[in-house]
């Protein structure tokens, strides 16, 4: 037989490192099993909106509620969607009297001003509104009267409007945790 360095014969050194790739495999799979079963445990127990899936349909009352908002009266066509991971993102849509629109702005959320008619987002708005709930100072989540509840969770919200015609006005509204 031929001798390598060290003085061990070819063959010898191959069944020792086949022997520890063997173990380190065994040992690998209870490790593997038991990630997978703590990641199965926490996928079942969290609620559907916090696991990054993509928007999914919620009610609109929650999504207004969560910008301190509520659905205006003679809002038709809503449809509203959710998506979190990290942060969490409430979408409405829904279309409403034109006539009605800076009344309902104005009365969910009187601290915010004149709602602007320029630089909007999307360019197709032809109104829209920021509002930011948290400044330096503290939450002021609270503090405003339109809110379905104090504390309602969101940091901002944002709301752009489309007239649609000369009575109808459709409406995005945004609202967001950072």
């Amino acid at each position: 037989m031929a001798r390598l360095r060290g003085g061990t014969a070819k063959g010898a050194a191959r069944p020792a490192r086949t022997r520890w790739v063997l173990v380190t495999a065994v040992a690998a799979v209870p490790v593997l099993l038991l990630i997978w079963l703590v990641t199965a445990v926490v996928r079942s127990s969290a609620p559907d909106d916090t696991l990054g899936r993509g928007p999914r349909e919620v009610s609109c009352a929650r999504a207004l509620e969560f910008g301190g908002a509520r659905l205006p009266a003679g809002a038709h066509d809503t449809r509203c969607t959710v998506q979190s991971f990290q942060d969490t993102l409430y979408r409405a849509e829904f279309r409403m009297p034109r006539t009605a629109v800076r009344d309902w702005l104005e009365r969910t959320y009187p601290q915010a001003g004149e709602p602007k008619t320029e630089f909007c987002a999307p360019e197709s708005a032809d109104l829209c509104l920021g509002v930011d709930f948290l400044a330096e100072a503290g939450d002021h989540a609270g503090e405003v009267p339109g809110a379905a509840h104090p504390g309602f969770g969101a940091a901002a919200a944002r709301v752009s409007v489309e007239y649609e015609g000369p009575d109808t006005a459709l409406v995005r509204f945004e609202a967001f945790d950072m």
